[in-house]
């Protein structure tokens, strides 16, 4: 589960990687050529967000996420221990929950051909994919990290059991 949470990780970078160079596209082909441009400001749009939600599963796994560890940092052991099981059981149901949920908005964009309502009309499924894919990914990462950690392979919030 690492190393697909690692590729989608490669994967997310790459899409940020690919949206700068179609943003300065889009500036040369604009002011240095003075022509219009229809499909880059969607796809820049689409990419950052499919980077979001394919990139997730990475920053979890990193531990890449805003943490705010002031409480179980002075908890004791125990106490440290049960927060971060109830913190790995409310990741793990809302990477679930919205992983059905938005396999049915994209399952929704899919059965009645959803197109952008830009001159582009780019189909919605394909960037609506990143969201259930990268959720699912969330999802399956998360149960490794709850593994884990009730099997005492991974301290809680990464932390050594000295305060």
């Amino acid at each position: 589960m690492r190393g697909v949470s690692f590729v989608l990780g490669v994967v997310a970078a790459g899409l940020i990687a690919l949206g700068v160079v179609v943003v300065c596209e889009m500036v040369f082909v604009r002011y240095a050529l003075g022509h219009n441009t229809i499909w880059q400001t969607d796809f820049v749009t689409y990419s950052l967000v499919a980077a979001t939600f394919i990139g997730s599963p990475y920053v979890l796994m990193t531990r890449g996420h805003v943490n705010v560890d002031v409480l179980p940092h002075y908890a004791g052991e125990r106490q440290r221990y049960r927060l971060a099981v109830f913190a790995a059981f409310v990741t793990l149901a809302f990477a679930v929950v919205m992983a059905v949920l938005t396999f049915l908005f994209w399952k929704e964009a899919w059965d009645n051909r959803w197109v952008s309502d830009t001159m582009w009309r780019a189909r919605l499924w394909i960037p609506y994919a990143s969201m259930p894919i990268g959720l699912t990914v969330l999802a399956l990462q998360s149960l490794v990290d709850l593994l884990a950690l009730l099997s005492g392979r991974e301290p809680p919030f990464g932390m050594s059991r000295v305060n």
